[in-house]
């Protein structure tokens, strides 16, 4: 059997968001959002960060201070409630001036067979993984074609490509960004608004360890091109080139970081 691709090392910023403003919610922990935080603020963003939870919330923004120098405003919101979302926005443009980039972030899974799931569980995964989007979306929306420039990314999944048991309700709700994705793009592309996605499949970090078996983590990587999962700032990477001018002409995309798709 072919050894995994050895994981790459993380790279210095370039100065690609220099000068511009970024929140990114689900931003605490060690997955992708406080990777794409991080990596943001290395390519010169101004960031706030966002979560649910507080003092991981704190943590993430102590952690991000050491790599800015000042502490970025860290704002408790569920993305389940209007209000939260609501209170997120004003508090991040008055303490940042203005949005040039939105990060989706939050999002929730879990395991059930569909025979079993119950419609609290089918309903929380999509109130936060969809709907919480669509609220985020919106409110970034208003708030960036006025102005006429901003990009909004996005973070799908490759299941909402793929079937994968146990995962109707996560699937359903990364296909439904993905068709939210779309849809917002069409309508404010001529507002010099772009929304765009990331579809990863694994990207590795303490806490998905501690929720998924063994098993099918070694499986998941296994199904991967390079034969390992990915690091969480590689996918922050390419959230970080479509929050860029080098992704200037593409809107309504969903870039799969992963060797699964269709």
């Amino acid at each position: 059997m072919t050894a995994p691709v050895p994981t790459p090392r993380p790279h210095p910023g370039h100065g690609l968001l220099t000068g511009r403003t970024a929140l990114v919610t689900a931003a605490a922990g060690t997955g992708i959002g406080f990777a794409t935080a991080r990596r943001l603020a290395e390519e010169g963003a101004r960031v706030a960060i966002s979560d649910r939870h507080e003092r991981r919330l704190a943590e993430a923004a102590d952690r991000l201070a050491e790599v800015t120098g000042s502490r970025p405003p860290a704002i408790v919101c569920d993305v389940t409630s209007q209000d939260d979302v609501d209170r997120m926005f004003a508090t991040a443009i008055g303490e940042l001036g203005h949005l040039d980039v939105l990060v989706n972030n939050a999002g929730l899974g879990g395991t059930a067979e569909l025979v079993d799931m119950t419609d609290e569980q089918w309903s929380t995964v999509l109130d936060v993984s969809l709907n919480g989007t669509f609220r985020c979306t919106r409110a970034a929306l208003r708030h960036m074609v006025p102005r006429g420039t901003g990009a909004v990314v996005n973070n799908a999944s490759v299941i909402g490509w793929r079937a994968q048991r146990g995962q109707a309700h996560y699937a359903a709700a990364k296909a439904g960004v993905m068709a939210l994705t779309r849809c917002a793009a069409v309508e404010v592309g001529r507002s010099g608004v772009r929304v765009n996605a990331v579809a990863p499949s694994i990207a590795m970090h303490p806490h998905l360890a501690k929720v998924t078996s063994d098993e099918l983590l070694d499986r998941l990587a296994a199904d991967e091109a390079f034969g390992r999962a990915a690091e969480p700032w590689e996918v922050a990477d390419v959230i970080v080139f479509l929050a860029s001018d080098y992704s200037s002409y593409m809107t309504g995309e969903v870039v799969s970081v992963s060797s699964q798709h269709p």
